[in-house]
C-alpha cells in the first residue's frame, strides 16, 4: 500500500481520496479552504454524493484519511500527489488553468527538500499537451528537478459520474493513464491492478485526448438521442422508445467497428437514410443540427483526402479499392469512387485495384460497376494484381483492405508514398513517405 495525498477536496478529490483510504492507502488531502479540511478531518463529507459521508467517517476513523492545508508537509509525508483540482472555461472557451499551475507551483516547491523519489500525478482534466506544456515545466522551475528523473510524472484522467461516483471508482468502464516515467507508471498500475478493467499505460497526450474524447462523445451521444427524440415524436412515436430499442443492438449500433478513424462513409444505406431522415425531420419543422453535421463532416474527409494526394505532389496514383468498402463490388455512393473522379477531373492518372470490382468486368456481368455514378472509364483502369498497381504509380492511395494486397503494401512502405485511408499496418504513424489519414 501506498502513502498518497490528493490536492483538491472537491468532487473528484474527496472521492478519489475516500475510495483510495477504503483500497488500504494511507491517503492526506489537501486543500486551501480549511473548512473542507476541517469538515473531512471530522469524519464529514464536504459534498453530497452517494454514500461518501459513510465512506468517509470509515476510513477517517481507521486512520488512513486526513486533511491538511499544508502542501510541503502533505508532500514530504507521502510516496505520490494525486492533483484533482478544477480546470473551468475561459471567457474564450479555452481550458482554465490557474489552479493546476498553482498547485504544480506549491508541488514543485515542495519537491525542491523532498528526500526521495515523489510521482506527480495529474487527475484534473487537461487538453492535449498540457502535461508537456505547462505542468511538467513549472514543476521541473519550481524544484530545481528534471521530471521522469529526479521525479516521476503521470495523467490519470478520471471518469467519475457524480451520484454514482464510489460505484465508477470500483467498477470502471475505462482505466487508462500515462506515464513519464517507470515508476509512475508502475504505482498506477498497482493502485488499479484488482479492478475488473483493462488497464491502458499510453503516453501522457494520448491520455488527455482519450478524456476529452470520453466526454465529448458522451456529449455527441446525447444531443444524437435528443435530437432522434425530437423527430420521433414529431412523428407521433416514443423516442425513448426508439433509443431503447436501438441500444440493445450490441452487434452493429453499439459495435466498436463504426468508431475507428479513418475515410468516409458511403454505400447504400448510410448516405441516403441520413438525408431521408433529415427531410422528414425538415418536412415536420423538426431542427436536426447532428444529423446536418453529418453529412458535412463525411463530406469533408473526401476533401481531405484528396487534398492529401495533391500535397503529395505525385501525379500517378494507384488506387487500392474502389467499392464503398472491401468484399464487395458495389459502388454506390462510394466516397473512393467520388475521390476517384475528382482526382481524375484534375488531371491525375487514376489506376485501380479492386479484386472484387475486378472480377465483375472479367466476367462481363451485367452489374459490373454497379451503382457507379460517375463517367470515368473504370473497366480500363482497373489492374489485375496489387504488385501492378504498386508498380505503376508514384503514390498508393489504400482506400480498403485486402489481406492479399497487404504484405507488398508494408514492403513498398519507404520505398513509394503511400497515403493510407485504412491502415495497411497496426500502429503505424505518419513518418516520411508514409502518411496516415488520421494516424
Amino acid at each position: 500500500m501506498a502513502n498518497l495525498a490528493v490536492f483538491g477536496i472537491g468532487y473528484v478529490g474527496v472521492v478519489s481520496a475516500a475510495c483510495l483510504a477504503k483500497d488500504g492507502h494511507r491517503v492526506i488531502a489537501v486543500d486551501i479552504d480549511p473548512r473542507k479540511v476541517d469538515a473531512i478531518n471530522r469524519g464529514q463529507s464536504p459534498i453530497v454524493e452517494h454514500g461518501l459521508p459513510e465512506l468517509i467517517a470509515e476510513v477517517v476513523a481507521a486512520g488512513r484519511l486526513t486533511a491538511t492545508t499544508d502542501v510541503a508537509e502533505a508532500v514530504r509525508a507521502t510516496d505520490a500527489s494525486f492533483v484533482c483540482v478544477g480546470t473551468p472555461s475561459a471567457p474564450d472557451g479555452s481550458i482554465g488553468l490557474s489552479y493546476v499551475e498553482g498547485v504544480c507551483d506549491a508541488i514543485g516547491a515542495a519537491l525542491a527538500v523532498h528526500p526521495a523519489f515523489h510521482c506527480v500525478v495529474m487527475r484534473s482534466t487537461i487538453v492535449p499537451g498540457t502535461m508537456e506544456r505547462v505542468c511538467v515545466p513549472r514543476l521541473e522551475a519550481a524544484s530545481g528537478r528534471v521530471a521522469g528523473k529526479d521525479f516521476g510524472v503521470g495523467y490519470y484522467p478520471e471518469f467519475l459520474r457524480e451520484s454514482t461516483a464510489i460505484q465508477d471508482y470500483h467498477d470502471p468502464g475505462l482505466i487508462v493513464f500515462g506515464a513519464l516515467d517507470s515508476q509512475t507508471g508502475a504505482l498506477l498500475t498497482s493502485i488499479n491492478k484488482d479492478l475488473n478493467c483493462a488497464i491502458n499505460l499510453v503516453d501522457l497526450r494520448t491520455a488527455e485526448m482519450v478524456k476529452y474524447t470520453s466526454n465529448s462523445w458522451r456529449a455527441v451521444k446525447v444531443s444524437f438521442a435528443n435530437e432522434i427524440g425530437n423527430i420521433a415524436k414529431a412523428a407521433g412515436l416514443d423516442g425513448q422508445r426508439v433509443m431503447a430499442i436501438l441500444c440493445s443492438d450490441h452487434k452493429v449500433s453499439m459495435s466498436p467497428y463504426f468508431m475507428r478513424p479513418g475515410f468516409a462513409f458511403g454505400g447504400s444505406c448510410l448516405p441516403k437514410d441520413v438525408r431521408a431522415l433529415r427531410s422528414l425531420a425538415r418536412d415536420m419543422s423538426v431542427a436536426s443540427p447532428i444529423l446536418d453535421a453529418v453529412l458535412v463532416a463525411n463530406a469533408a474527409q473526401i476533401a481531405r483526402a484528396e487534398e492529401m494526394i495533391h500535397a503529395s505532389g505525385k501525379t500517378r496514383v494507384g488506387m487500392v479499392g474502389i467499392s464503398f468498402k472491401p468484399g464487395t463490388d458495389d459502388m454506390r455512393e462510394s466516397p473512393l469512387a467520388e475521390l476517384a473522379a475528382r482526382l481524375i477531373g484534375k488531371g491525375f492518372d487514376l489506376s485501380v485495384y479492386d479484386p472484387f470490382v475486378h472480377e465483375a468486368y472479367l466476367n462481363d456481368l451485367g452489374a459490373a460497376g454497379r451503382g457507379l455514378e460517375h463517367d470515368i472509364a473504370l473497366g480500363d483502369r482497373l489492374v489485375p494484381s496489387i504488385d501492378a498497381l504498386i508498380e505503376a504509380s508514384d503514390v498508393v492511395l489504400v482506400g480498403n483492405r485486402y489481406d492479399e494486397a497487404i504484405p507488398p503494401l508494408q514492403a513498398a512502405m519507404g520505398g513509394r508514398a503511400i497515403i493510407d485511408l485504412a491502415r495497411i499496418k497496426p500502429g503505424e504513424r505518419s513518418m516520411g513517405s508514409y502518411e496516415g489519414i488520421c494516424w
